[in-house]
């Protein structure tokens, strides 16, 4: 009897082990957090081609890639709000992100890869700092098909920015555009709406978007509503008139009748950090009341832009050439020297950050200049001799650039504050980086490596301010409805396979601002479209990101 026994149970097994698989890939023995909010549950997910086949109790299934993932959350890929295309362009594998778990790069605040006329694209040829690439195509779409075809690991979409269009028409003139001259921006928008934009960008702190008023963007904002597109802002203020700059978001939002966003949700500047439940409670009344409003943040007590966030718009008016050449006059470089330590008559950073050793250099084009990378512009200006303000404008000058700057400028209290919100989720602010080659010549801010996983070491696990589960929501199916994206950011059949797996009790985020180029861990596994392009926390070489668009209506 029981060598009858025995036999029948090795006819079991090897009737089992002759079975072919039925699916791609079977992730098993996890926690599934499938984005929406609800408690993490114990199971895995099957994948057969870019989509997500089945989730719950694969124990029976087989994969012809299968692995056991011992416990760790398996999660939707994550959404980086906000992001750029140049440091993809350098190195496809996007590694400062797709470490992270992040499957989903967001471009085009303020100002995008397309629509763009001859001169616009000589421009930004010439303005490119280490890395060097042709900008061959005009619209936005055929500059996202670009860099697909260039080969990425994530997937990639863009607002179409609101500067692009106005410079498209106006160059980078600080006026008004006629009534012709706005049909015209408004017909390139719907052409990139047409195309699949998520809606239209504006970064209001910044020449030229900042010489846009509100009825300018509200007219470009309607052609997006058109299309079930959001504006998304870089909002005028983000310190001293903040109330004001989200009164007029929440203008365009109205007007327009097109949900809205705020960029990197911040108070900056020590003196209004007293501010953020006023400022919260200004955003959750606008929600009662009906609008959609939502934002974003990165989760540092610093953000990171150039030194043209520390001088008035007026003297950027036309671009860095005119730029340069304003700072080269005297009379002209008093009246800025002047406006810089007083901040009264735009949001500036240089005021905001109330020291210049509050202020790191980060980024230079010029050979000569990169062994200031990494010091304050207070370190500097004593190095020359010179005052905080003339040396910001003779670095400007010297660089032929906006001068990549580090402003420290936050409160952690309030970055605690508006973490748990639940109308909050999660931008870089920053582009896929890697950790070698062209990377090397310039130093970046920390929240490049180590953004997204931060939330989860710190704010979930040490902190407990949120539970997985909720992160997971904020990183996933939150930006993905914000959005219009479908079939994305969460674990459901029929949703594309874009899956990260890691494990809470040791995700860790490595970047410092004095070390800020290094890899977080923890993530081990990550697909996108059902490729596998982390495993074991390793890159496999794959590159099968792809153009995501806004659902079409």
């Amino acid at each position: 009897m029981r060598s009858y026994v025995l036999v029948l149970l090795a006819a079991i097994l090897l009737a089992s082990c002759a079975r072919p698989p039925q699916f791609d890939v079977v992730l098993r023995n996890g926690q599934i957090c499938d984005g929406s909010g609800s408690p993490c549950v114990a199971g895995g997910v099957a994948i057969n081609g870019d989509s997500i086949a089945k989730t719950g109790d694969v124990n029976a299934d087989l994969g012809r890639t299968d692995i056991d993932v011992h416990g760790q959350v398996i999660a939707p890929g994550f959404i980086n709000m906000m992001s750029g295309e140049t440091g993809l362009f350098a190195d496809g594998r996007g590694l400062s992100d797709l470490t992270q778990g992040v499957t989903l790069e967001i471009f085009g605040e303020g100002e995008s890869m397309g629509p763009l006329n001859d001169s616009m694209r000589a421009e930004e040829e010439k303005m490119q700092g280490d890395f060097h690439y042709p900008i061959t195509w005009h619209t936005l779409a055929e500059g996202l098909d670009t860099l697909v075809k260039h080969g990425v690991s994530p997937n990639v979409a863009s607002f179409i920015g609101a500067a692009t269009p106005r410079v498209y028409v106006l160059g980078r003139a600080n006026r008004a555009p006629t009534a012709a001259e706005l049909d015209q921006m408004r017909a390139l928008t719907e052409k990139a709406m047409q195309d699949g934009a998520l809606g239209i960008a504006s970064a209001l702190i910044y020449a030229p978007g900042n010489y846009a008023q509100t009825g300018e963007l509200t007219a470009l904002a309607q052609v997006a509503a058109k299309y079930k597109g959001i504006y998304i802002s870089h909002m005028r203020s983000e310190g001293d008139h903040e109330k004001d700059a989200i009164n007029e978001l929440l203008t365009i939002a109205r007007t327009a009748r097109i949900p809205a966003e705020i960029y990197h949700l911040k108070i900056s500047g020590a003196k209004n950090w007293v501010h953020e439940p006023e400022v919260i409670a200004q955003i959750e009344a606008a929600q009662a009341e009906g609008l959609k409003i939502t934002a974003d943040m990165y989760t540092y007590p610093a953000g990171a832009t150039g030194l043209d966030g520390a001088m008035p718009p007026w003297v950027q008016a036309g671009g860095l050439e005119e730029w340069r050449k304003r700072l080269q006059d005297p009379a002209i470089r008093k009246r800025v020297k002047a406006e810089m330590a007083t901040g009264t008559t735009y949001d500036d950073l240089f005021a905001a950050a109330e020291s210049p050793d509050k202020i790191l250099l980060v980024g230079f084009k010029s050979e000569k200049l990169k062994p200031l990378t990494g010091k304050t512009l207070g370190e500097v200006a004593r190095m020359r001799h010179s005052s905080p303000e003339d040396t910001a404008m003779d670095l400007v000058i010297e660089d032929d650039s906006r001068v990549e700057t580090v402003y420290f400028l936050m409160s952690e209290d309030n970055i605690k504050k508006q973490i748990v919100l639940p109308w909050v989720s999660f931008a870089a602010d920053s582009e896929p980086e890697g950790v070698d080659g062209v990377f090397l010549k310039s130093s970046t801010h920390p929240r490049t490596f180590g953004n997204f996983v931060r939330v989860y070491a710190r704010y979930v696990r040490d902190e407990k301010l949120l539970s997985v589960a909720e992160a997971v929501r904020k990183m996933t199916s939150l930006p993905a409805a914000n959005l219009g994206i479908e079939r994305r950011g969460m674990l459901k059949p029929g949703y594309f396979a874009d899956v990260a797996v890691f494990n809470p009790a040791t995700i860790q985020d490595h970047a410092t601002f004095e070390k800020p180029r290094q890899l977080s861990t923890g993530v081990s596994e990550v697909f996108v479209n059902g490729t596998e392009v982390i495993h074991n926390g390793q890159h496999t070489g794959a590159k099968p990101g792809r153009v995501v668009q806004r659902a079409r209506i």
